[in-house]
């Protein structure tokens, strides 16, 4: 037996072992997923002691170094626990931006005091994050950004807006472009961390046509931020902010086709057994979501050890974001006149309407799908500007 196959028995007799039956089912929303953060309330025993069970042996981040709170897994590895996890239906134990974009960032960019202060934070789900990019006015053209941090000596003091930051009104800590050189368009631009309770940030959630507010205002009022929480070098934070956009829309495109679902055709045949032309568009649908996973291992294989394109991300991200709304306006195709439900008991709050509605916004968030297609165009494809 290879060293691989031996792992991938030994990964699979824990995960029988840890993983509770309960973490074995799909959450039935955002507020039954374990964020973390010094403020979560664990929905149940089983929420808490899965993330314990995977918190001491590092599969919180299992491809992160063991001194930053990883378990040390080769790619290799890791892509076999993940496959063993599907397998059993368990659940992630840990959603968090700091483990998406964060952590990746830092372990680029930052110091290895920063490493080990935030990084096994991150990995233990003590830390949650937001991430303060756009601004009314620069979405898309981020760094036309006016938010300003003026130097102080030994701190910063920040003041602006920040739009569309998910859940800062739950975060603890953000991560943010802050203009630190107004003669400077590109490197005037530093990456800083600093903690939501700090004295002058507040926020106001955006409600969406979902009914739901995941996005936020973020307001910065003489917000005095210490020079030890900059990463990377100072007006060079653009460098670091292109580098976590990579891993934010490879994190979006993730949400991708399955949606915890490995063929959405089987699981609905039951109810598709009268209607030909739904069968015939989910099977679509799989074979679409079948060809986007295959790709998506190349990309993260490539992407992690350097050989990707570095505007494939922006393909995954736009694919990933057209295959989520198909597959939700399917989920409601099935459903009929009772996916749009809005409030009843039988339709779980609206859940499928809901989750349809939210979906919109995947166009939006991490790049508009607009730009992604230019960025595809002019720098995969090659093609002429207009």
């Amino acid at each position: 037996m290879s060293d691989l196959e031996t792992f991938r028995a030994e990964a699979r007799a824990w995960l029988e072992e840890n993983c509770p039956a309960e973490m074995r089912t799909p959450a039935k929303g955002d507020d039954d997923v374990c964020w973390g953060g010094r403020n979560f309330v664990f929905q149940s025993e089983a929420q808490k002691l899965w993330l314990e069970a995977c918190v001491a042996k590092g599969y919180t981040v299992p491809d992160w170094p063991k001194a930053y709170g990883g378990a040390g897994l080769s790619p290799q590895e890791t892509k076999i626990l993940r496959q063993e996890m599907a397998k059993l239906g368990c659940r992630s134990p840990l959603n968090s931006f700091g483990i998406w974009m964060l952590g990746p960032a830092l372990l680029k960019f930052g110091t290895e005091e920063q490493k080990v202060h935030y990084m096994g934070q991150i990995a233990r789900g003590e830390i949650r994050w937001c991430q303060g990019y756009s601004e009314p006015g620069s979405g898309s053209d981020l760094v036309s950004m006016q938010t300003f941090g003026e130097d102080k000596g030994d701190h910063w003091v920040v003041n602006g807006q920040k739009i569309w930051t998910s859940y800062a009104d739950k975060a603890d800590w953000i991560f943010c472009l802050v203009r630190t050189d107004k003669a400077n368009k590109y490197h005037g631009i530093s990456f800083l961390l600093f903690d939501m309770e700090t004295a002058g940030v507040s926020t106001k959630p955006i409600k969406l046509i979902s009914g739901n507010s995941p996005f936020c205002e973020t307001f910065f009022d003489n917000v005095v931020v210490p020079k030890d929480q900059l990463v990377g070098e100072i007006n060079r934070g653009w460098d670091v902010a292109k580098y976590l956009l990579g891993h934010e829309r490879e994190m979006i495109s993730g949400m991708g086709g399955d949606g915890g679902v490995t063929s959405i055709g089987a699981a609905m045949k039951a109810v598709l057994a009268e209607e030909p032309v739904l069968r015939a568009q989910m099977a679509l649908f799989d074979v679409d979501n079948l060809t986007f996973r295959a790709h998506g291992e190349r990309f993260m294989d490539e992407w992690k050890t350097g050989k990707a394109h570095p505007a494939y991300s922006n393909l995954m991200k736009y694919v990933g974001t057209e295959l989520n709304k198909k597959r939700n306006e399917l989920v409601m195709s099935i459903g009929g006149s009772q996916a749009l439900e809005w409030e009843s008991e039988r339709a779980n709050g609206g859940s499928k309407a809901r989750n349809w509605l939210r979906t919109k916004a995947n166009s939006i968030e991490g790049g508009t799908s607009e730009v992604m297609l230019n960025v595809v165009s002019k720098r995969i494809l090659e093609m002429p500007g207009a």
